[in-house]
């Protein structure tokens, strides 16, 4: 017994090692060496030994990061330095204004600066001892903040255990949603009649301060590390024994890196201060390309010997700067309000408004999310409104520029009828939303075939919104696995659908059948279960029927299904109407199973490399990056010496040309149809 408890100590390491460091290439540098389904094997024999061998356990395993119950509020921390605020400069001059009072502190020394992306989130401190993470923290009141730690450990970019073994650190970042999570958080809070939240900011912060970290670890937050209020570093970082610390900022954020974290890639350094200026003033616009919210950037003195001189007041250092961007709104004009009936029939007021450009797209609607904001913000039908992207991504009604009135304008209400179906409409105690009655309602079938059909769920090319209506108001479908007994001479006297267009729909049709069981799940439109949960329930149950059969207990007790979500699965697979879709989705040949290489490990392409280059013709590239990674092969971005194949579809570009000078296999569609077994 000793000898296999000494054997499974060791392996136990081994696996958590290895799953460290493809968490660092994942998460840090954005180079996955591993397919998720390869992930996932290593995760689950690590899961089998703690849970064979409970000693094993450790605070610093992969296998911890959701876990504990809910708690009943957060302890106080207090900082080993403050976390203090920083100082603003809105606009060029007071760029120039700082620079001058540094130079005037510093006579006749070179200073070099920093600049950083300002991202828009939280901020917030991780204290590791010996290279494991003990404590995180919310920044508080810059002294004092919570102690979130629990919650902190389910953001996967936040390493439990450093790279080296650091004697004391302390870490500051800022937690921040990507934009992508925060328009699916709010979707889905809508289509529940929750309270949206007003940018991903405020939706970090709620997150983080959750009392479940299982609904933190749902939310999908995300951490870039930005310095240190405190570092022993030692040897570990230090071998020589030279130096016993970092002397720049740059070199603070290169050694965190280093070490596992994630650190924003798109900092500079600057010598001359027009440079600098010119590098600030042209992030105003490019932001918006970003994945995340960004709120400016921060300045920082390089030199952390000079940043010592500098000092600070009582609120911020003298040696950093945030530089603010100016809030992008426009004025325009409501010339409508029409209500969009979602698939779980909540019905949504949207503005249609004059076009106008902001935030570098052209915005002729805006969601007002439900009545109680209309009837607050007293918006009417004609009125000039102040519109702004909230977190530079969902456009919103600011506010009604009510001294512009004519007295033309007229008040809206919620009709009291459904405008889909003519069915009664509802609101529930307590919540905002208000919803349609009609569970066969057209708006609602068109809205949950849309979604069915959608890229990340079924992925059927050729069936859009246009065609689907038309099946709809046809008669032809009333349901998702009515789409798989349609038939060529249904489709053919659809608008816009001739013979081929409709033998390609059926081929498309057809080939969703194949879909992984976790589009499948997603693809239902259980109510809060996005991508990420359709995953994890796929992978926990390996089957549909085994889903179906889960209890709201089984399902709370999985790593990141809370309650809500639990309770939303079973009353979804209790409704005798879903139960029956299923039958015939099953009976169609619809796939409800995991892929048994996924289950089993392994395949005809494990291990190999794979570059896509140019448009294939029946693949679209998530299809086919799907296929490779199913059959145990993997991705990458890059054609290098590693590269096994190149699979190249029309109009290839430079990744072609390198293939041909390294003498790596390129394959056309046709062989790589072969290779994949799919003649």
């Amino acid at each position: 017994m000793t000898q296999d408890l000494e054997r499974a100590r060791e392996r136990a390491e081994e696996l958590r090692r290895e799953i460290e460091h493809h968490n660092y290439l994942y998460y840090v540098l954005d180079r996955p060496a591993i397919t998720d389904a390869q992930y996932d094997r290593l995760m689950r024999e690590l899961e089998r030994l703690e849970k064979q061998f409970p000693a094993l356990v450790t605070p610093y395993s992969p296998t911890q990061r959701v876990g504990g119950r809910p708690r009943e509020g957060f302890a106080a921390v207090r900082h080993l330095s403050p976390m203090l605020s920083l100082a603003n400069a809105f606009d060029e001059r007071e760029l120039r204004d700082f620079d001058r009072r540094v130079r005037q502190a510093l006579p006749g020394e070179q200073v070099r600066y920093v600049v950083e992306l300002k991202i828009d989130g939280l901020a917030v401190s991780l204290y590791y001892e010996n290279g494991i993470l003990v404590r995180g923290a919310t920044r508080g009141d810059g002294d004092t903040g919570e102690d979130i730690t629990e919650n902190l450990k389910t953001v996967r970019s936040v390493p439990l255990r450093l790279r080296r073994p650091v004697p004391a650190l302390e870490v500051r970042g800022e937690a921040f949603m990507p934009k992508e999570a925060f328009s699916r958080l709010n979707e889905g809070r809508e289509e529940a009649g929750e309270t949206l939240f007003a940018n991903p900011r405020n939706a970090a912060a709620g997150s983080l301060r959750q009392l479940d970290p299982k609904i933190t670890a749902s939310r999908q937050l995300d951490l870039f590390v930005y310095g240190t209020g405190y570092g022993e570093w030692g040897r570990a970082v230090f071998p020589d024994g030279e130096r016993t610390a970092p002397q720049e900022h740059a070199e603070v954020l290169e050694l965190l890196k280093e070490l596992g974290f994630k650190v924003n890639p798109e900092y500079r350094l600057f010598d001359r201060l027009d440079e600098l200026v010119e590098y600030c003033l042209g992030w105003q616009a490019r932001r918006f390309e970003l994945p995340y919210a960004v709120d400016g950037l921060v300045i920082k003195v390089n030199s952390l010997a000079q940043q010592e001189r500098l000092g600070a007041t009582m609120k911020s250092p003298r040696w950093a700067v945030a530089y603010k961007f100016p809030p992008e709104q426009a004025v325009t004009k409501v010339k409508d309000i029409f209500v969009r009936v979602g698939r779980t029939g909540v019905l949504t007021p949207t503005a249609e408004l004059e076009p106008v450009r902001l935030a570098g797209t052209t915005v002729s609607r805006a969601t007002l999310h439900n009545e109680d904001i209309i009837r607050e913000k007293d918006i009417r039908i004609g009125d000039k409104v102040l519109v702004q992207k909230a977190g530079d991504i969902i456009p919103e009604v600011v506010a009604v520029l009510k001294e512009e009135r004519t007295g033309a304008e007229k008040a809206w209400a919620m009709p009291g009828r459904c405008p889909s179906c003519g069915a009664g409409v509802v609101r529930a105690e307590g919540e905002a939303a208000v919803r349609c009655t009609n569970m066969a309602c057209p708006a609602r079938l068109q809205e949950g075939l849309i979604h069915f059909a959608s890229r990340d769920a079924m992925d059927i090319a050729g069936l859009g919104p246009a065609v689907i209506a038309q099946l709809v108001s046809a008669g032809l479908v009333g349901d998702p696995a009515d789409l798989y007994a349609l038939r060529y001479e249904d489709l053919v006297p659809l608008e816009r659908l001739g013979p081929k267009s409709a033998r390609n729909l059926l081929e498309a049709i057809e080939a969703s059948k194949g879909r992984s069981l976790a589009r499948l799940i997603f693809a239902l439109g259980i109510r809060h279960v996005g991508e990420r949960a359709a995953k994890i329930l796929a992978n926990h149950y390996q089957s549909l029927s085994g889903l179906m059969s889960a209890t709201q207990e089984e399902l709370v007790n999985i790593p990141e299904i809370g309650p809500k979500i639990a309770a939303s699965i079973v009353e979804f697979f209790s409704n005798e109407q879903n139960r029956k879709v299923i039958d015939k989705l099953v009976k169609a040949g619809v796939n409800t199973l995991t892929e048994k290489v996924i289950r089993e490990g392994g395949g005809p392409l494990n291990g190999k490399v794979f570059v896509l280059t140019g448009v294939l013709k029946d693949f679209s590239r998530q299809q086919a990056q799907e296929l490779i990674e199913s059959l145990g092969g993997r991705i990458s971005s890059s054609v290098s010496r590693n590269t096994d194949f190149v699979v190249a579809g029309e109009n290839p570009g430079s990744k072609y040309e390198k293939a041909l000078t390294l003498g790596v296999k390129i394959l056309d569609e046709n062989e790589f149809r072969e290779l994949t077994g799919r003649k």
